[in-house]
């Protein structure tokens, strides 16, 4: 456990320093669930008991509209944390979280919660800079799906993806990878798949960026 922990920990909150006296005892707090495809985390509504951190697969995150339209908000991949707002707000779920392929997650209950705000030095701080950047990154993307062009809406979209989900540093030749397909990155742009499709083609003709089967890359 200490090691994905780690990873997790390290990933969404890298300015965080824990020492190991302080990672074993968190680890201890800290279960596995494993999840089979298809399977329902939680559901839209739910009372929320802990958050999560994706270890392994992919938890996909979805909203139902009262017309029964049910939008895909987010695939989460590993090592993202997810369900944190609800969790520390004490509300229930605003989305329903499923896994896609078979998939492993770290479960943070109240314990641990309560371990890692009290005992961890840095982790509320970490914690609070976490939720200021994706706040900072929602009001972004709402900012630019009112008033911004679609290739600036796309650049916006872009850039949080690589905030997010960027996978390692980039290579000798600038390139990051990205785990994000083409859908997810119209989803939060606001744009239709077709508008995205001729903008990274663009793209990749200027040599800015790549496209493969659930991955994109960008030259930094």
């Amino acid at each position: 456990m200490p090691d994905p922990l780690r990873s997790v920990l390290s990933a969404n909150f890298p300015s965080l320093g824990i020492g190991e006296n302080a990672l074993q005892t968190l680890s201890e707090r800290v279960s596995l669930r494993k999840l089979a495809r298809g399977r329902t985390l939680f559901s839209q509504g739910q009372p929320t008991t802990a958050f999560y951190a994706v270890s392994a697969g992919e938890i996909e995150t979805r909203f139902t509209g009262l017309d029964g339209a049910v939008s895909v908000l987010e695939h989460v991949r590993a090592p993202r944390i997810f369900g944190l707002a609800a969790f520390a707000a004490e509300q229930p779920s605003s989305y329903e979280a499923l896994a896609g392929p078979s998939s492993q997650l770290l479960v943070f209950g109240p314990e641990a919660y309560r371990f890692s705000m009290d005992e961890v030095p840095g982790f509320s701080r970490a914690l609070l800079r976490e939720f200021a950047q994706r706040y900072d990154g929602t009001l972004r993307l709402l900012e630019a799906s009112r008033h911004r062009t679609a290739a600036e809406r796309f650049g916006i979209a872009m850039a949080q993806l690589m905030r997010e989900r960027a996978q390692g540093a980039p290579d000798a030749k600038g390139w990051q990878e990205v785990a994000a397909t083409q859908a997810e990155l119209a989803a939060l742009a606001n744009l239709s798949r077709q508008t995205v499709n001729q903008l990274l083609r663009e793209a990749a003709a200027e040599g800015r960026m790549q496209c493969s089967y659930g991955r994109l890359r960008v030259r930094t």
